[in-house]
């Protein structure tokens, strides 16, 4: 009888400590096949280092200790795909969601957020629209194309040449992104030479470089992928066309240069927006627990995960709970060091201070210019 009772009172006990910790799912959306995978993957592995280290410190939410856990969405970069995906994470019972990459995806799927009450912190898409429909739960950790248009077309038309040809990818990020680069361009005194498009998915420009060839420009501008810009790269050298180019983040990758090859040299500039990693007030340190965790390098985003998902939990523990309608109002007070610098949120969204670096290609890398 008395072990009976010893047997039962263990299992109490271990049924107790089950029962005390609650899992919250926390959704990532992103681009985890295909040719952006490298980036998705990014900011996916951003998300769970930061899930990891918050469940190592432990969080108690309501009086429960809280397991953080990730479910990692692949939109394929593609708008409809994105909208399946939302719903599919808000049918699920996540929390909340960092992403997405591409702005022609995370636009889409924020309605489907906003709907369902789940707030939605992007780490990558850029595109000013995000943060403008007047939806109380979309965030962002990365400065808009606005900040980073006007840095491309300045720093082109005061430092690269004065005739500018511009070449987008029609997706939602690349248009916005050389919208805002056009307005840029002139409001510096420069001139555009023409404005060409392609899409996401294209592999051959000559047409268009033959084009913009005739025109003699100065400086192409590229506002779209890293997939595209390093292809473009091999034909722009392939034509004999000499004009410096500029990229914008998309491009600002280390897989833009194994894709161009030896077509991409000091004539080759790009941006970010933030700070370069090693000069962000968490970088180096992210970086290093970042490559003995998942043996890669940082590609872009990963930081900027990392502190989305940040801004998610701290929220949930200034709201002492993790339902979204209760933490969600607490995401717009976040106010901490994160990786990137200070995360704090202006009234759309947007996160303050954003910041945008240019980067010239050398010596077999990019080096911040500026």
């Amino acid at each position: 009888m008395k072990h009976t009772l010893v047997a039962l009172a263990v299992l109490g006990l271990g049924a107790s400590g089950a029962y005390a910790q609650e899992v919250v799912k926390l959704g990532t959306a992103a681009p985890l096949t295909g040719t952006q995978a490298h980036l998705g993957k990014d900011i996916e592995n951003g998300v769970r280092l930061a899930i990891e280290e918050y469940n190592a410190k432990g969080v108690t939410l309501g009086g429960k200790k809280v397991k953080f856990e990730v479910q990692a969405e692949d939109d394929q970069a593609d708008p409809k795909t994105a909208t399946t995906v939302a719903q599919r994470l808000a049918d699920s019972g996540v929390k909340g969601v960092i992403g997405h990459l591409n702005s022609g995806a995370s636009i889409p799927a924020s309605r489907i957020y906003n709907e369902a009450g789940l707030p939605q912190v992007s780490p990558a898409s850029t595109n000013p629209k995000l943060t403008q429909q007047g939806f109380k739960g979309a965030f962002r950790t990365i400065a808009n194309d606005v900040q980073q248009g006007q840095a491309i077309g300045r720093y082109a038309a005061t430092k690269l040449g004065k005739r500018i040809a511009l070449i987008d990818d029609r997706t939602a990020y690349g248009q916005g992104l050389a919208d805002e680069v056009d307005k840029a361009v002139k409001a510096a005194g420069g001139t555009l030479t023409g404005r060409e498009f392609t899409s996401d998915k294209a592999t051959d420009f000559l047409a268009i470089l033959t084009r913009i060839k005739a025109q003699n420009p100065d400086v192409i501008v590229y506002s779209g992928m890293d997939t595209q810009g390093g292809p473009m790269l091999k034909q722009i050298k392939q034509l004999g066309i000499t004009a410096k180019f500029i990229t914008g983040d998309g491009g600002c990758t280390g897989e833009i240069a194994k894709l161009a090859g030896d077509a991409i040299g000091a004539n080759a500039f790009c941006t970010q927006p933030g700070l370069p990693l090693d000069k962000m007030p968490g970088g180096k340190d992210f970086n290093t627990r970042f490559k003995k965790r998942f043996n890669t390098d940082v590609q872009i985003y990963a930081p900027y995960s990392y502190d989305a998902t940040a801004a998610i939990i701290e929220a949930m523990k200034a709201a002492n709970s993790s339902d979204p309608a209760k933490y969600g109002p607490f995401i717009s007070k976040v106010h901490f060091p994160g990786v990137i610098g200070t995360v704090a949120f202006d009234a759309k969204g947007d996160i303050k201070d954003g910041a945008v670096t240019v980067y010239q290609f050398k010596a077999g890398k990019w080096e911040a210019v500026q």
